[in-house]
Formats: structure tokens, sequence, C-alpha cells
């Protein structure tokens, strides 16, 4: 071998030597991470962009009631049965949302509902009401009184302790997805109760 090969071979050798080191000391350094810092404080511009969705709806519940009522005569006795018609639209009213229903606890963001319950308490469809049997005078206070039965007997076919967990779990399962769109990726849901 010439002089001009050895010293060829001998940079060769050097270099590869001064890169396996340069490797070796890179991998050896600790990585540096850029991550991005998930925010765990709501503005409020947020908290009153949630409040403005107003009544969100989580479950609607269909009944029909067919309710009567007998009315003791001295000949006859007076009936008057009716059917009434309704939907109960359970959820949150997120107009109540408390500005200190929002909160930090470690690396999660804590966010207290307020309680699901009935939206509207004018739940009967007048236009749907109709009467099946009528025998007698009945008064507008009769009709009333009929009409607010009906009105008991839907809300305690619909305001069931399996229709409430349902619409909870609806609710849970929305805000934390209107909450993971905003940015935030550890959430945690409470309810006012």
């Amino acid at each position: 071998m010439s002089n001009k090969s050895c010293l060829q071979t001998g940079c060769l050798v050097s270099l590869l030597i001064v890169a396996a080191a340069l490797w070796w000391t890179w991998r050896a350094l600790p990585r540096l991470r850029m991550e991005r810092e998930a925010r765990l404080d709501m503005t409020p511009a947020q908290i009153e962009s949630i409040r403005d969705i107003g009544q969100w709806e989580f479950l609607a519940v269909s009944d029909e009631e067919l309710v009567d009522t007998t009315r003791e005569g001295f000949f006859t006795d007076d009936h008057l049965v009716r059917i009434y018609y309704g939907t109960l639209r359970l959820g949150i009213d997120m107009s109540q949302l408390a500005d200190s229903a929002v909160r930090r606890q470690a690396d999660t963001l804590v966010i207290t509902l307020p309680p699901v319950g009935l939206l509207d308490e004018d739940f009967i469809d007048d236009g749907l009401t109709r009467a099946f049997h009528e025998s007698g005078r009945w008064s507008a206070a009769d009709r009333e009184a009929l009409y607010q039965k009906a009105r008991r007997q839907m809300k305690a076919h619909a305001l069931t302790p399996e229709n409430m967990a349902t619409a909870r779990s609806n609710a849970e399962s929305e805000m934390r997805k209107l909450l993971h769109a905003m940015g935030f990726r550890n959430v945690r849901i409470m309810y006012d109760e």
C-alpha cells in the first residue's frame, strides 16, 4: 500500500470512529420533549358559551295517559274519560351553570353540572287531547282537575330513576365530547344534586 492509500484509510477509520462516538453521545443525552401543555383553566368566555346552550335535552319520553273521573248522581253517574298525549323532555338548563362549577384539580378539569330534570312543565299536547267518553255536565274546573291528574301520572311514569340515570349518562357523554372539543383532555363531571 502506498502512503496515500494508508492516509485515506486512516482518515476514513478516524471519521467512522468520530461518527460512532457522536452517535453514541447523542443517544445517551436526555431527550428534549416538546409537549403542548394541556389547558386546565376555563376562561369566563368559555363558561358563558356553555351557559348560552340554554336547555340541553338528553332524553325525551313520550307518554299517553287515559284519565277518568266519575261523579255520582241521584239517578245516574256522570263519567269523563280523556286521553292525554305529551312528551317530557329531560335535560339540563345550562344557563344555571355557576361560575364556581368549574375548577381545576391536579391535571383534571372538574365541572359540576346543574341537576338533570324536566325542562318544561307544559309537556301535554293540548291539540292531541281528546275526549274518550263523556256523559253529564262537566265544568272547566273539572276538566282542569283531570288535566292535572294526567300531568301527575305522566311525570310519575317519565321521571323514573332509570330515565333519570339514562339522561345523566347522556349528559355526561355529550359534555365530555364538548369539553374535549374545547381542548380539555382530563375531565371529571359531577352533578349538583
